[in-house]
């Protein structure tokens, strides 16, 4: 009795465990925003640029050293505690003193790098999300085009039940009927096709969001967005942030240059001492140095050069970067123009007369008015056309997902 009722309970979880999750594309989105992990790893290269700047800003460290001289073991090292030792004890303490502005420059170099670090977030969150609509509607084109087929083989099925009483009337031969089974065969398979795009599509979106473990039970709840007069007006191509990345690593590059410069301007190493004499009477005295690096084998021509080539291919990669931007954008506008336009033709017109064709072919063959030939040409028709027209409608949303996202370019939670 008590595995029974353990049994009853266990039924209700195992039915929630199967349930369908049906997500809109702004809760793929949410899900998205909290568990993809390319955009987990660039908010980590954020936060190592943040380390990278307290770094940058930080004062060199002193030294401290302590060295023990007049060492002589053979008139012997004297009696008593270490401080009545016959050796004298030098303490000494050296700071570096750093000159030319350096650190003001990295510090600059670091932050404009920070900055296009940041925009990388932004550029890396506006490809990914563009990537999870265009899964997104991949998802529910194949949940479209397996309704269809499901269709389209009950369609044959119900067909083919009709075909068999009427080879018994004697209203058909055994050669029309062969040829509903080959065409109910080829929509059972095309069924079956269009159930392994479902899955795969599932399996792609589960990655995007970080639902591997549910990707059969997802489902794309939105419908297609509808035809509008979309105002195609590209934006200020600055702010996006490829581009704003380029141009601040190119401001990160020339900070690099006139840090490299800034060598030549030597630094100045300050000491002070303290040393305990114990050879003869005890003394303490005090001391005072200073250090500068003599330029005698080179002057940082290597780093120079090596910093110059550095944001020459700065500024070409910014420029190529802008031209890219450029392009992607046209074609953007122009795919989406494209696909409203071949959508508009399909829903406005070529959609309705093929559903419109089959019916009336539907009629006419029951009343024995239509060969079969005839029959099967108009299913086939209708069959493509509604498979081209979900097509269309996943390449218009698709093309208006990736054109709001070139002209939008805002930043990323």
């Amino acid at each position: 009795m008590r595995r029974l009722l353990t049994a009853l309970l266990l039924v209700p979880v195992a039915v929630l465990a199967q349930t369908p999750q049906r997500l809109s594309l702004a809760e793929a989105e949410a899900l998205w925003q909290e568990h993809n992990r390319e955009l987990q790893l660039a908010r980590t290269a954020v936060t190592g640029a943040e380390a990278d700047v307290l770094t940058a800003g930080q004062l060199p460290n002193p030294q401290v050293s302590l060295n023990i001289t007049q060492i002589s073991p053979w008139s012997g090292y004297g009696a008593g505690p270490w401080k009545d030792k016959k050796m004298d004890n030098v303490l000494r303490l050296d700071q570096l003193v750093e000159r030319g502005g350096k650190r003001d420059l990295r510090v600059k170099g670091a932050d404009a790098r920070l900055d296009a670090s940041r925009r990388d977030l932004d550029d890396t969150g506006r490809q990914m999300l563009l990537s999870l609509q265009q899964t997104y509607y991949d998802l529910r084109l194949a949940q479209e085009k397996r309704r269809l087929a499901g269709e389209s083989a009950a369609t044959y099925d119900k067909g083919l039940e009709t075909g068999r009483l009427r080879l018994k009337a004697g209203d058909i031969s055994q050669v029309e009927l062969s040829r509903l089974q080959i065409d109910k065969s080829r929509a059972d398979n095309d069924a079956r096709r269009t159930q392994a795009e479902l899955e795969q599509a599932q399996v792609a979106l589960a990655y995007l969001i970080g639902r591997e473990g549910d990707a059969g039970l997802l489902v794309a709840d939105d419908s297609w967005p509808p035809l509008g007069d979309q105002q195609l007006k590209r934006g200020d191509l600055e702010q996006r942030p490829d581009v704003a990345a380029a141009r601040l690593r190119m401001a990160a590059a020339e900070a690099a240059r006139d840090l490299a410069k800034a060598q030549k301007t030597r630094d100045v190493t300050v000491g002070v001492q303290y040393e305990h004499n114990m050879q003869n009477e005890p003394t303490n005295s005090y001391g005072f140095g200073v250090s500068v690096p003599l330029f005698i084998f080179h002057e940082y021509e290597g780093d120079i050069a090596r910093a110059e080539a550095d944001l020459t291919a700065a500024r070409l990669i910014y420029e190529r970067t802008m031209a890219q931007a450029v392009g992607s954008t046209d074609q953007a506008s122009s795919a989406l123009r494209s696909a409203e336009e071949r959508l508009r033709r399909l829903e406005t017109g070529l959609l309705a007369d093929a559903e419109r064709v089959a019916r009336a072919a539907e009629l006419a063959y029951s009343r024995g008015a239509m060969n079969l030939m005839d029959l099967l040409d108009a299913r086939r028709t209708l069959r493509q056309v509604q498979i081209e027209a979900a097509t269309a409608r996943a390449d218009y949303a698709k093309a208006l997902a990736a054109w709001r996202l070139q002209a939008d370019y805002g930043k990323t939670k």
